[in-house]
């Protein structure tokens, strides 16, 4: 049998592998599926199109429906261009921090779900535990999806605890959202005859000015008594690259447009909107030039968290935390995909949201303890 190692060592050893979004993460992968087995944990994966990606899920305790999922994300963002004081992939304490690349977001809370998987098949439980690491979240959320469907294979669950740093508040609302990448085609003619030309950058002008337009009938129309802050759904456009010269309309012009939609929104709703303006300034451009276009690659799609009326997510977590209160935040996380594949869901995690993505991400030890806490009480919850 493997050695158990403590929730400390398992998170330096999870940082300890650089998962970031744009590379492989099956060395870690491999890594957790080894430990498991070691522990007489059987899992399974779900891999990618490219093979070089997987999810990884397992259960244990009875093999009966009727459990609780602990799901977190196995990648992380980029440290590109970021000042860190220390090796980023390597977990270091420094006044009562520790420091690292994922720490909070959120290889903590992976350390404590396989940790707490481990000590509910040492144990003995009565209530099945499952164990969902996803891949490719942050790149929008993408790989839980197909993972939640290949949990089918499992008994099935009944709540999700999404363990994103929150504190360790309870999560019961977010926002949702879609996203696409979009390639404006334009038609080259020099800029005096601009008329004849169709220019990629101008047009895609068009199309911002709505966005702009929608978030400000969406400003107009927001409900002041709303949780959310800000309390109404936004589209944004962060990044646009495009043109060739200052006297040639623009051939390409390249950006990516994204939506966050309150829970109360249908995002499907809004991706037909967001995509009937497309095709009408596509239409435009076409009249003077047939060969110009628009074209539309989804990044992402995230279903919203809603909060249950007495949902069993969220029932569990106050009785664990002692929380009697709850909020919502304004990010996505892949709680709104549980609930959207019907498990009861709640997002409630270690650590700080506003560390982040940050240069010297860390969680304090406290937060690392009282998430360790948190699972101890559910162990003994589920006896």
């Amino acid at each position: 049998m493997t050695n158990v190692l403590s929730p400390r060592e398992l998170m330096a050893k999870l940082v300890s592998f650089p998962t970031v979004s744009r590379d492989s993460n099956l060395e870690l992968v491999d890594w957790v599926a080894d430990y498991l087995k070691g522990h007489g944990i059987d899992s399974a994966r779900d891999h990618d199109d490219t093979g070089k990606k997987a999810s990884l899920f397992a259960h244990v305790g009875p093999e009966e429906p009727g459990g609780i999922v602990l799901s977190g994300h196995t990648d992380v963002v980029p440290v590109d261009g970021q000042a860190w004081d220390t090796d980023p992939f390597h977990v270091t304490e420094k006044d009562g921090k520790l420091y690292g690349r994922g720490t909070c977001d959120m290889k903590g809370f992976d350390a404590l779900a396989i940790w707490g998987v481990v000590e509910a098949k040492r144990r003995g439980v009565s209530r099945p535990m499952q164990l969902a690491l996803s891949r490719d979240e942050e790149i929008g959320c993408v790989g839980a999806p197909p993972m939640i469907e290949a949990m089918a294979g499992l008994p099935r669950a009944s709540l999700a605890i999404i363990g994103e740093p929150t504190d360790m508040g309870i999560i019961n609302g977010h926002k949702g959202g879609t996203g696409f990448d979009l390639h404006f085609r334009g038609f080259e003619v020099h800029s005096s005859l601009q008329d004849r030309g169709v220019s990629a950058v101008m047009e895609s002008a068009r199309l911002i000015q709505w966005c702009n337009d929608q978030n400000a009938a969406s400003v107009a129309a927001a409900d002041p008594n709303s949780p959310f802050d800000p309390p109404f759904s936004t589209l944004h456009v962060g990044t646009i690259e495009g043109g060739t010269a200052h006297n040639i309309t623009a051939k390409d012009c390249f950006f990516v447009l994204s939506l966050r939609a309150l829970p109360t929104e249908s995002v499907a709703e809004w991706r037909e909107k967001i995509l009937a303006e497309i095709a009408r300034v596509e239409a435009g451009m076409k009249a003077v030039h047939p060969d110009a276009e628009i074209r539309v690659k989804p990044r992402w799609d995230v279903p919203g968290l809603k909060a249950e009326e007495n949902g069993e997510a969220e029932t569990m977590v106050r009785k664990l935390t002692g929380l009697n209160s709850s909020g919502v935040v304004s990010f996505g996380t892949e709680a709104g995909q549980f609930q959207a594949a019907g498990y009861s869901a709640v997002v409630c995690g270690p650590g700080s949201i506003e560390q982040a993505h940050q240069a010297n991400e860390y969680i304090t030890i406290d937060q690392f303890q009282q998430g360790q806490a948190f699972i101890e009480k559910l162990l003994s919850e589920v006896a």
